[in-house]
Protein backbone atom coordinates (compact mmCIF):
# COMPACT_ATOMS: atom_id res chain seq x y z
CA UNK A 1 0.00 0.00 0.00
CA UNK A 2 1.40 3.31 -1.15
CA UNK A 3 0.19 6.58 1.16
CA UNK A 4 -1.12 9.91 -0.28
CA UNK A 5 -1.19 12.89 1.71
CA UNK A 6 -3.28 15.92 1.89
CA UNK A 7 -1.94 19.26 2.32
CA UNK A 8 -3.15 19.92 5.82
CA UNK A 9 -1.46 16.63 7.06
CA UNK A 10 2.12 17.85 5.18
CA UNK A 11 1.55 21.28 7.05
CA UNK A 12 1.05 19.36 10.66
CA UNK A 13 4.11 17.51 9.65
CA UNK A 14 6.28 20.10 8.95
CA UNK A 15 4.90 22.59 11.55
CA UNK A 16 5.90 19.92 14.27
CA UNK A 17 9.46 19.48 12.80
CA UNK A 18 10.11 23.44 12.59
CA UNK A 19 8.76 23.94 15.95
CA UNK A 20 10.97 21.54 17.35
CA UNK A 21 14.42 22.66 15.24
CA UNK A 22 13.42 26.63 16.24
CA UNK A 23 13.83 25.82 19.85
CA UNK A 24 17.58 26.05 19.72
CA UNK A 25 16.69 30.09 19.44
CA UNK A 26 14.95 29.97 22.98
CA UNK A 27 18.39 27.97 24.50
CA UNK A 28 19.74 31.36 22.62
CA UNK A 29 17.51 33.71 24.77
CA UNK A 30 18.17 32.11 28.24
CA UNK A 31 21.86 31.73 27.62
CA UNK A 32 21.71 35.71 27.51
CA UNK A 33 19.21 36.73 29.80
CA UNK A 34 19.68 33.98 32.45
CA UNK A 35 22.96 34.73 34.93
CA UNK A 36 22.89 30.58 36.39
CA UNK A 37 21.12 27.73 35.50
CA UNK A 38 18.33 26.38 36.41
CA UNK A 39 19.71 22.95 37.18
CA UNK A 40 17.04 21.42 38.71
CA UNK A 41 14.48 22.36 36.20
CA UNK A 42 16.73 21.48 33.19
CA UNK A 43 17.90 18.06 34.89
CA UNK A 44 14.06 17.46 35.25
CA UNK A 45 13.55 18.84 31.63
CA UNK A 46 15.83 16.75 30.10
CA UNK A 47 14.90 13.33 31.82
CA UNK A 48 11.14 14.47 30.86
CA UNK A 49 12.09 14.37 27.46
CA UNK A 50 14.47 11.16 27.70
CA UNK A 51 11.27 9.43 29.42
CA UNK A 52 8.85 10.16 26.49
CA UNK A 53 11.36 9.12 23.83
CA UNK A 54 12.14 5.85 25.43
CA UNK A 55 8.28 5.04 26.21
CA UNK A 56 7.30 6.15 22.57
CA UNK A 57 9.74 4.20 21.27
CA UNK A 58 9.52 0.66 23.04
CA UNK A 59 5.83 1.10 23.29
CA UNK A 60 4.47 2.79 20.18
CA UNK A 61 6.70 3.46 17.67
CA UNK A 62 9.62 -0.81 17.39
CA UNK A 63 5.28 -1.99 18.11
CA UNK A 64 3.84 -0.11 14.80
CA UNK A 65 6.78 -1.57 13.17
CA UNK A 66 6.66 -5.04 13.91
CA UNK A 67 2.83 -4.92 13.67
CA UNK A 68 3.46 -3.30 9.76
CA UNK A 69 6.29 -5.67 8.98
CA UNK A 70 4.50 -8.71 10.31
CA UNK A 71 1.59 -8.21 8.51
CA UNK A 72 3.83 -8.35 5.44
CA UNK A 73 6.76 -10.91 5.78
CA UNK A 74 4.92 -13.04 8.76
CA UNK A 75 5.22 -12.86 12.58
CA UNK A 76 8.68 -13.79 13.11
CA UNK A 77 10.35 -12.14 9.98
CA UNK A 78 8.76 -9.29 10.31
CA UNK A 79 9.99 -9.13 14.41
CA UNK A 80 13.26 -9.97 12.78
CA UNK A 81 12.84 -6.80 10.14
CA UNK A 82 11.97 -4.64 13.17
CA UNK A 83 14.81 -5.62 15.43
CA UNK A 84 17.49 -5.19 12.44
CA UNK A 85 15.72 -2.05 12.05
CA UNK A 86 15.69 -0.56 15.14
CA UNK A 87 19.34 -1.50 16.03
CA UNK A 88 20.25 0.00 12.78
CA UNK A 89 18.88 3.68 13.52
CA UNK A 90 21.22 2.96 16.76
CA UNK A 91 23.89 1.72 14.11
CA UNK A 92 23.76 5.43 12.24
CA UNK A 93 23.00 7.68 15.13
CA UNK A 94 26.00 6.08 16.83
CA UNK A 95 28.35 6.39 14.00
CA UNK A 96 27.26 10.22 13.96
CA UNK A 97 28.56 10.80 17.27
CA UNK A 98 31.30 8.95 17.21
CA UNK A 99 32.56 11.35 13.91
CA UNK A 100 31.94 14.36 16.10
CA UNK A 101 34.99 15.51 18.74
CA UNK A 102 33.20 15.22 21.95
CA UNK A 103 34.89 18.69 23.18
CA UNK A 104 32.71 20.00 20.01
CA UNK A 105 29.65 17.98 20.61
CA UNK A 106 26.90 20.31 20.96
CA UNK A 107 25.12 17.49 23.42
CA UNK A 108 28.08 17.89 25.76
CA UNK A 109 26.36 20.27 28.00
CA UNK A 110 27.73 22.63 30.20
CA UNK A 111 26.26 25.34 32.49
CA UNK A 112 25.95 29.10 31.99
CA UNK A 113 28.72 29.80 35.47
CA UNK A 114 31.07 27.57 33.34
CA UNK A 115 31.12 29.50 30.39
CA UNK A 116 33.68 32.51 29.72
CA UNK A 117 33.26 35.82 30.73
CA UNK A 118 31.27 38.15 28.71
CA UNK A 119 32.85 41.75 29.53
CA UNK A 120 35.82 42.36 27.19
CA UNK A 121 38.93 44.72 28.50
CA UNK A 122 39.33 47.77 26.48
CA UNK A 123 42.70 47.06 23.78
CA UNK A 124 44.44 50.17 25.74
CA UNK A 125 44.24 48.38 28.84
CA UNK A 126 46.27 45.66 28.03
CA UNK A 127 50.02 45.20 27.18
CA UNK A 128 50.38 44.12 23.53
CA UNK A 129 50.86 40.27 24.79
CA UNK A 130 47.79 40.32 26.69
CA UNK A 131 45.94 41.87 23.44
CA UNK A 132 47.56 38.93 21.10
CA UNK A 133 46.19 36.15 23.66
CA UNK A 134 42.29 38.21 23.72
CA UNK A 135 42.50 38.02 19.70
CA UNK A 136 43.37 34.44 20.21
CA UNK A 137 40.86 33.51 22.34
CA UNK A 138 38.18 35.40 20.62
CA UNK A 139 39.70 32.85 17.07
CA UNK A 140 39.07 29.52 19.19
CA UNK A 141 35.84 30.54 20.94
CA UNK A 142 34.67 31.83 17.54
CA UNK A 143 35.53 28.78 16.02
CA UNK A 144 34.41 26.93 18.63
CA UNK A 145 30.76 28.17 18.02
CA UNK A 146 30.66 27.67 14.17
CA UNK A 147 31.78 24.08 14.50
CA UNK A 148 29.12 23.48 17.14
CA UNK A 149 26.61 24.98 14.56
CA UNK A 150 27.64 22.86 11.84
CA UNK A 151 27.84 20.25 14.31
CA UNK A 152 24.06 20.49 15.55
CA UNK A 153 22.93 20.95 11.84
CA UNK A 154 24.44 17.33 10.83
CA UNK A 155 23.15 15.85 13.90
CA UNK A 156 19.44 17.50 13.71
CA UNK A 157 18.99 16.07 10.32
CA UNK A 158 17.73 12.68 11.01
CA UNK A 159 15.95 13.84 14.04
CA UNK A 160 14.18 16.28 11.41
CA UNK A 161 12.95 12.90 9.53
CA UNK A 162 11.88 11.19 12.66
CA UNK A 163 9.62 14.23 13.65
CA UNK A 164 8.33 14.77 10.03
CA UNK A 165 7.75 11.55 8.94
CA UNK A 166 6.03 10.87 12.83
CA UNK A 167 3.91 13.46 11.99
CA UNK A 168 3.35 11.99 8.37
CA UNK A 169 1.64 8.53 10.01
CA UNK A 170 -0.01 9.64 13.25
CA UNK A 171 0.08 13.38 14.96
CA UNK A 172 -0.56 11.64 18.41
CA UNK A 173 2.70 10.29 17.92
CA UNK A 174 4.52 13.24 16.88
CA UNK A 175 3.50 16.00 18.79
CA UNK A 176 5.00 13.69 22.11
CA UNK A 177 8.38 13.74 20.07
CA UNK A 178 8.41 17.11 18.66
CA UNK A 179 7.86 18.31 22.01
CA UNK A 180 10.87 16.52 23.80
CA UNK A 181 13.04 17.40 20.79
CA UNK A 182 12.47 20.76 21.30
CA UNK A 183 13.18 20.44 24.97
CA UNK A 184 16.54 18.60 24.58
CA UNK A 185 17.39 21.51 21.54
CA UNK A 186 17.02 24.07 24.41
CA UNK A 187 20.85 23.07 25.77
CA UNK A 188 22.16 23.43 22.03
CA UNK A 189 21.30 26.49 21.05
CA UNK A 190 22.91 27.93 24.63
CA UNK A 191 26.30 25.81 23.36
CA UNK A 192 26.04 27.62 19.91
CA UNK A 193 25.51 30.85 21.07
CA UNK A 194 27.47 31.28 23.74
CA UNK A 195 30.83 31.02 22.41
CA UNK A 196 29.80 33.35 19.23
CA UNK A 197 28.46 36.15 21.11
CA UNK A 198 31.76 36.33 23.87
CA UNK A 199 34.08 35.91 20.25
CA UNK A 200 32.32 38.86 18.61
CA UNK A 201 30.44 40.35 21.47
CA UNK A 202 27.32 40.67 18.80
CA UNK A 203 24.15 39.20 20.41
CA UNK A 204 21.89 39.16 17.28
CA UNK A 205 25.13 37.50 15.38
CA UNK A 206 25.21 34.84 17.96
CA UNK A 207 21.40 34.53 18.03
CA UNK A 208 20.74 33.93 14.80
CA UNK A 209 23.43 31.81 13.86
CA UNK A 210 22.12 29.51 17.09
CA UNK A 211 18.23 29.99 15.21
CA UNK A 212 19.58 28.62 11.90
CA UNK A 213 21.10 26.24 13.05
CA UNK A 214 18.33 24.18 14.27
CA UNK A 215 16.85 24.69 10.61
CA UNK A 216 18.43 21.60 10.25
CA UNK A 217 15.86 19.70 11.36
CA UNK A 218 13.00 21.32 9.01
CA UNK A 219 15.62 20.49 6.00
CA UNK A 220 16.18 16.93 6.84
CA UNK A 221 12.37 16.58 7.17
CA UNK A 222 12.03 18.37 2.75
CA UNK A 223 14.91 16.16 1.91
CA UNK A 224 13.87 12.94 3.47
CA UNK A 225 10.01 13.69 2.14
CA UNK A 226 11.55 14.59 -1.71
CA UNK A 227 13.83 11.09 -1.35
CA UNK A 228 11.31 8.73 0.46
CA UNK A 229 7.75 10.17 -0.88
CA UNK A 230 7.51 7.93 -3.73
CA UNK A 231 8.54 5.10 -1.89
CA UNK A 232 6.19 5.40 1.32
CA UNK A 233 4.64 2.33 2.15
CA UNK A 234 3.53 -0.30 5.15
CA UNK A 235 7.13 -1.60 4.11
CA UNK A 236 9.14 1.15 4.44
CA UNK A 237 7.23 2.66 7.21
CA UNK A 238 8.01 -0.24 9.32
CA UNK A 239 11.52 -0.27 8.41
CA UNK A 240 11.55 3.82 9.21
CA UNK A 241 9.50 3.32 12.34
CA UNK A 242 11.91 0.88 13.78
CA UNK A 243 15.10 3.02 12.78
CA UNK A 244 13.24 6.12 14.80
CA UNK A 245 13.00 3.87 17.59
CA UNK A 246 16.80 2.45 17.61
CA UNK A 247 17.64 6.59 16.93
CA UNK A 248 15.83 8.02 19.76
CA UNK A 249 16.73 5.29 22.62
CA UNK A 250 20.43 6.05 21.74
CA UNK A 251 19.86 10.14 22.06
CA UNK A 252 17.88 9.51 25.57
CA UNK A 253 20.85 7.01 26.41
CA UNK A 254 23.77 8.34 25.80
CA UNK A 255 22.28 12.05 25.46
CA UNK A 256 19.29 13.11 27.58
CA UNK A 257 20.32 11.18 30.92
CA UNK A 258 23.84 11.51 30.97
CA UNK A 259 23.25 15.39 30.91
CA UNK A 260 20.56 15.38 33.31
CA UNK A 261 23.00 13.56 35.85
CA UNK A 262 25.52 15.94 35.01
CA UNK A 263 23.78 18.74 37.08
CA UNK A 264 24.15 16.36 40.15
CA UNK A 265 20.43 15.56 40.28
CA UNK A 266 19.94 11.81 40.15
CA UNK A 267 16.60 11.56 41.24
CA UNK A 268 15.33 14.73 39.82
CA UNK A 269 16.42 13.31 36.52
CA UNK A 270 15.08 10.12 37.05
CA UNK A 271 11.27 11.38 38.04
CA UNK A 272 11.27 13.69 34.66
CA UNK A 273 11.82 10.31 33.56
CA UNK A 274 9.18 8.83 34.68
CA UNK A 275 6.64 12.07 34.48
CA UNK A 276 8.15 11.93 30.58
CA UNK A 277 6.68 8.03 30.42
CA UNK A 278 3.19 8.79 32.15
CA UNK A 279 3.12 12.14 30.03
CA UNK A 280 3.35 9.91 27.48
CA UNK A 281 1.23 6.82 27.86
CA UNK A 282 -2.16 9.22 29.37
CA UNK A 283 -2.00 11.02 25.86
CA UNK A 284 -1.58 7.68 23.87
CA UNK A 285 -4.93 6.62 25.44
CA UNK A 286 -6.38 9.62 24.84
CA UNK A 287 -6.32 8.49 21.00
CA UNK A 288 -6.93 4.98 21.48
Amino acid sequence: MTFTYDTTQLLWAFGLTLFAGLSTGIGSLIAFFAKRTNTNFLSFSLGLSAGVMIYVSFVELFMESREMLAQLHGEKLGFTYATLAFFGGVLVIAIIDKLIPEAENPHEIRPLEEMPEGESIPEDEMTSKKATTKKQENKRLLRVGLVTALVLAIHNFPEGMVTFLAGLKDLSIAIPIAVAIAIHNIPEGVSVSIPIFYATGDRRKAFWLSFLSGLAEPVGALVGYLVLAPYLNDNVFGILFGGIAGIMVYISLDELLPAAEEFGHHHTAIYGLIVGMGIMAFSLLLFM
